[in-house]
């Protein structure tokens, strides 16, 4: 067939072609429209219900905000995704530096902007339970998972204000005896044993400036666990001071006359220019603190003076038992009392004290284990510096769990400083301490009569 052109010149389309062409074109079915209430209906549908799905998932996930403070705040983001992973409970974690956190709990208190749970230093408790900032955890500890005789006794008392707990220990710390063991191979066990050692110790001396304690004047700690191993109550039952009280004024006199007897320098802490170089060179050969000084030593010292020092629990006054009482420190686990997710808030409580978690914690962050059962791995029980803490943590006892305790506990050195430099004894110090003290709890006992009345 020879196809016929077009007036265009372009070759026409045969006529049986054209034809088949539009009989095609009308046996074709019509092309649909797009309904878009219709066709368009699937696929918006499921984009809905992905969306919802996808809402409804984060509805169902409980998010709890815990502040962490200083390197627990850094070390604790490290436990998170186990505890998230197991319950399903999203934790934001906040660094506070400790510098600001006391203040920062206290300004949040006041907005309403706790966080569901919060470390604090266990002396703050007291302070949080009167402003009816933290919640009582009684009715958790029912539940049995976090019991409290896997807890050293003088720290767990601690977070006890009246018979209600309000804090769970988290890690602990206490003050032991850090000696030199080529000066001082068998370390004191009593009063006198310690005052003899250091005798020794300068007497054997060549330089007419050594003093065989570092004990700053500007440190509460040590004149307030002396007075604690005599028995000094502080302040007593009815909110009154106690500290005209025989048993602190013997305890202020052992404290200034280790100054008087030339064992320790009249300096604070500000005026020591390295204390672990100074300790490892032998420019003295005893001073008191806590656990964080262990990695200290371990981490500054030289490799050839390693085996020069060790630590041990304090000594006692004579007649008492050894060791003799050390201060209860370290930080608590607490709950706001406004949270409405209490219940996730315990569960992480629950999980940061499980004895794996404790023992997890404590090589990360290396602070002390609050349970017990957590002191039974290798790397605390084959360590013979942590051994002595251990030894002390059986023989701590709580300050007064009151809100002005640290106001009182620096009235404390303040006098202690003015005593050591010889502007009054012990007794009229104790007095003079008393009288501020005093009037620092009329305000207590004035509050604590209207509840009274009430």
């Amino acid at each position: 067939m020879i196809a016929r052109r077009s007036a265009s010149g372009t070759a026409a389309v045969p006529a049986a072609v054209a034809a088949a062409s539009r009989r095609r074109l009308r046996e074709r079915p019509a092309r649909r429209r797009p309904n878009s209430r219709r066709d368009a209906g699937g696929p918006l549908a499921l984009l809905l219900l992905l969306l919802l799905s996808c809402t409804a998932g984060r509805a169902k996930t409980t998010t709890i905000e815990f502040w962490g403070l200083g390197r627990e705040g850094e070390v604790v983001a490290e436990l998170v995704p186990q505890f998230e992973k197991e319950t399903g409970i999203h934790v934001d974690v906040q660094q506070i530096p400790w510098t600001a956190a006391h203040e920062k709990l206290l300004t949040a208190h006041v907005g309403k902007s706790l966080p569901d749970v919060a470390q604090v230093g266990n002396t703050w408790i007291p302070e949080l339970s009167t402003l009816h900032a933290i919640a009582p955890l009684n009715p958790f500890l029912q539940r049995g998972s976090v019991p409290q005789s896997d807890y050293f006794p003088g720290i767990w008392n601690t977070n006890v204000v009246g018979d209600t707990v309000y804090g769970i220990p988290w890690y602990v710390d206490t003050r032991v005896l850090f000696y030199r063991t080529d000066m001082i191979p068998t370390p004191p066990r009593t009063w006198s044993e310690w005052i003899a050692a250091m005798e020794k110790v300068k007497r054997e001396s060549k330089d007419p400036h050594f003093f065989p304690l570092l004990m700053p004047t500007n440190e509460w700690p040590q004149p307030v666990v002396l007075a604690m191993q005599k028995g000094a109550t502080f302040v007593d039952d009815d909110g009154h001071a106690r500290f005209d009280d025989p048993n602190f004024v013997a305890a202020f006199a052992f404290y200034l006359d280790i100054y008087k007897r030339g064992l320790a320098p009249v300096m604070s802490n500000s005026q020591v220019a390295n204390l672990y170089q100074q300790f490892g060179d032998g420019d003295f050969a005893m001073f008191v603190s806590g656990p964080w000084d262990v990695g200290n030593l371990r981490m500054r010292l030289k490799p050839e003076q390693q085996k020069t020092w060790s630590v041990a629990p304090m000594p006692a006054p004579d007649g008492t038992p050894w060791p003799g009482l050390s201060m209860s420190g370290g930080s608590s686990l607490v709950i706001s009392k406004t949270t409405d997710k209490k219940d996730a808030a315990w569960k992480f409580i629950e999980f940061l004290s499980r004895p794996d978690i404790q023992v997890r914690f404590s090589q990360l962050s290396g602070d002390l284990p609050a349970r017990r059962s957590a002191w039974a791995t290798p790397e605390l029980t084959n360590d013979r510096e942590m051994q002595a803490f251990r030894v002390q943590l059986d023989h701590t006892a709580a300050l007064p769990r009151i809100p002005e305790i640290e106001n009182i506990v620096t009235k404390i050195f303040e006098h202690g400083q003015l005593a050591t430099r010889g502007q009054f004894d012990a007794r009229e110090g104790a007095h003079q301490l008393n009288t501020k003290v005093e009037a620092m709890l009329e305000k207590r006992r004035w509050v604590l009569q209207r509840e009274a009345a009430r």
